[in-house]
């Protein structure tokens, strides 16, 4: 017997990676659509495991659609998948050309697309912060003044992703830099959608995320995950934890919240990944959400912590096959992301973790030699690692001292200039 192909839209980082490895360890011929650029990157196993691949240009995306599904007929291939959040539209798009599982093509923008997100919302009642689109700075001003989105605001890109151009904006004053840093913010591709930038009201509380895979409609909330972020300006995450446990009251409106929005989204087919905040009065506010599984590592978080295999069981939806997504071990996971002090030039690193026990991944993204940047999107990033136990406090301890053991070097370049980058000693990364 045959077995349906499977189709990855972007093949890179290790989420993509561990997708095509189960899909090829179960017989299925794995398939790629990417750039040229992003080919060339792709790592020998990678590459080992693919049987084609198709290159197209994403950022034409009627184009793209078109190429691959001529691919994908030829190749026979039954499943669509992507963890890559700006081919979440063309996925949707994709999996209704082929006729397999996947999300409704006419509201896939809504999870995409930030300004149709907040109309999408507002339209299905999912409590969400009050958010303005504005395209020029007349609508800047009124809806600053606005008094549904008061100070702090946010000012962020429609189409962006990882929190680049996301800036809290405390008053007036601040308003204009944030707006110029939103119209800069360029993702993958040309990213697309509205041209506009967005004023949303801040949500006050604390921050999770909530991962669900949904399948003929149904879903199942694998976990909720603690968020580690950042004050100031700039909220870059620094970490994530899970599971976490919310009372059952808490948990059961929060759910509620993210299955409305999942809805309104169009998702059927496939995981998402909700962000909420949860007020101090108990109340859970939904700041957006993904049609993909969650990055920075917490696929990695939820099969060690809770034996899911959620690669397996993302395949397994885009087949249309029942999926196994009841935990099978009860422990915890905690994920560290390093980042730089200041930005400059790389010059050493020591004491980052290696594999082993209690440390089932590590990743190191950064060249020695190459420039990196104080923390101001998750992009920033120079690594990360993963921390597995049986008790919280024992893995977030052991996390934060591996943490506090590494050491970065980072010299000024003449771009930044003595007096925006001092010369660095030796520092530690603190948590």
């Amino acid at each position: 017997m045959t077995l349906p192909g499977v189709l990855l839209l972007d093949a890179a980082g290790p989420e993509a990676g561990l997708l095509a490895t189960v899909a090829a360890g179960r017989g299925h011929q794995v398939h790629a659509a990417t750039t040229a650029a992003a080919y060339v990157d792709y790592g020998p196993e990678l590459k080992g495991l693919l049987a084609g691949h198709i290159v197209t240009d994403f950022a034409r995306p009627d184009r793209a659609l078109d190429e691959i599904a001529v691919y994908a007929r030829r190749r026979g291939v039954g499943a669509v998948l992507t963890v890559n959040e700006y081919l979440t539209e063309l996925a949707a798009r994709l999996c209704a050309e082929l006729g397999v599982p996947g999300n409704d093509p006419g509201r896939a923008r809504a999870a995409r697309d930030k300004a149709a997100m907040a109309e999408a919302f507002a339209a299905a009642g999912v409590r969400a912060p009050y958010t303005v689109l504005v395209r020029d700075e007349d609508g800047l001003r009124f809806a600053l003044a606005d008094p549904q989105v008061g100070f702090p605001c946010v000012v962020k890109p429609p189409s962006g992703a990882g929190s680049a151009g996301v800036t809290v904006v405390s008053g007036p004053a601040d308003a204009a830099e944030a707006a110029d840093v939103a119209h800069k913010a360029v993702g993958m591709y040309g990213s697309g959608g509205d041209p506009g930038i967005l004023v949303q009201a801040y949500a006050a509380g604390t921050e999770y995320s909530v991962e669900s895979l949904t399948q003929d409609g149904a879903t199942t909330h694998l976990a909720v995950t603690r968020k580690q972020v950042t004050g100031g300006a700039k909220r870059v995450e620094t970490g994530h934890s899970l599971p976490v446990f919310l009372p059952p009251a808490v948990e059961a409106a929060v759910y509620r919240e993210v299955e409305a929005a999942i809805r309104a989204a169009g998702i059927r087919h496939g995981a998402s990944h909700t962000e909420v905040i949860l007020g101090a009065d108990g109340r859970c506010v939904v700041i957006e959400l993904g049609a993909r599984l969650a990055a920075g590592q917490i696929g990695v978080l939820i099969q060690h912590a809770l034996g899911i295999d959620v690669w397996a069981a993302l395949l397994d939806v885009a087949l249309a096959r029942p999926a196994a997504l009841a935990p099978t071990t009860c422990g915890y996971a905690t994920v560290r992301f390093v980042t730089s002090p200041r930005a400059g030039r790389l010059t050493s690193v020591c004491g980052f973790p290696k594999t082993g026990p209690g440390v089932p991944f590590v990743r190191w993204r950064a060249a020695i030699g190459g420039l990196v940047h104080a923390p101001g999107a998750n992009g920033h990033r120079l690594g990360s690692f993963v921390v597995t136990g049986p008790d919280a406090d024992e893995a977030e301890e052991r996390a934060d001292a591996l943490l506090r053991r590494i050491r970065i070097h980072v010299e000024p370049t003449p771009e930044n200039g003595p007096g925006q980058v001092r010369p660095a000693s030796t520092s530690a990364i603190a948590p």
